[in-house]
């Protein structure tokens, strides 16, 4: 789905577990011409389940097609096999480690879609830098 200013996909995910067992889950993409630099990612089992939430930097996704990117708490790379066309995300939040497997023709396409919106290396334009030193002040 895409407005004037959000796209949202969702898509299948693996979370691997071990080598021999996954469990498959549903990942919510969305972008927001807001907040230009990042994409917010929600993960369920199920549609009952409450979603895990996350941000992550756009460009760390696209990198993260091409080679290895990140470190600390998201890191990204694409699958070895180039036939496998998934792309794995570790995510260590404070009580564990998730391995992600996602297809990366998904996340491809998800990231098209944003750079139609709001193209790489143009998202300082998009940034209501006003309103942003006035809210700062204002908690100041």
């Amino acid at each position: 789905m895409k407005s004037m200013r959000t796209v949202m996909h969702g898509l299948p995910v693996q979370l691997v577990v071990s080598q021999e067992m996954s469990l498959s889950m549903c990942m919510r993409l969305w972008y927001e011409l807001s907040d230009p630099y990042a994409v917010r990612v929600a993960f369920t089992v199920d549609e009952s389940d409450e979603a895990v939430e996350w941000i992550i930097g756009r460009d760390l996704l696209i990198d993260g097609l091409r080679g290895p990117v990140g470190e600390g708490d998201v890191r990204i790379w694409p699958a070895g096999e180039r036939d496998r066309g998934a792309v794995y995300i570790v995510l260590k939040p404070p009580d564990g480690l998730a391995l992600l497997e996602v297809p990366a023709q998904d996340i491809k396409r998800f990231l098209q879609e944003t750079e139609t919106l709001v193209p790489r290396g143009s998202e300082s334009e998009r940034i209501d830098s006003d309103a942003l030193l006035r809210h700062l002040l204002a908690e100041g």
